[in-house]
């Protein structure tokens, strides 16, 4: 496995609850400034092998990008039994992203 992959993997695995973090964050964490479609790749094939919050992972507007509306409401339902309230379609970025 490529290093980006296992660190994308270990950057995900480890935002607490109650927290996001978005694809392009992920990626320059990672040491892949644009590599934030690798980063939802590699969410896409490993969530269920890594037992990944996938959940916690948002676009750069705060927004969840699952276009299937199923997955999409579990998405939202899970970030909000951890707390995290929407504005909208969004998510307040200044106060529930993770940094690092």
């Amino acid at each position: 496995m490529q290093k980006f992959t296992t660190d994308v993997i270990d950057i995900i695995s480890n935002i607490p609850s109650g927290k996001v973090m978005t694809y392009g964050q992920i990626a320059r964490m990672a040491g892949s400034p644009r590599g934030a479609r690798q980063v939802s790749r590699i969410l896409h094939s490993m969530s269920r092998k890594y037992n990944l919050p996938w959940h916690r992972v948002i676009n750069a507007q705060g927004e969840i990008s699952i276009k299937n509306e199923e997955l999409y409401n579990v998405q939202k339902l899970s970030l909000e039994s951890e707390g995290i309230l929407f504005n909208g379609n969004a998510i307040e970025l200044g106060k529930y992203q993770y940094k690092v």
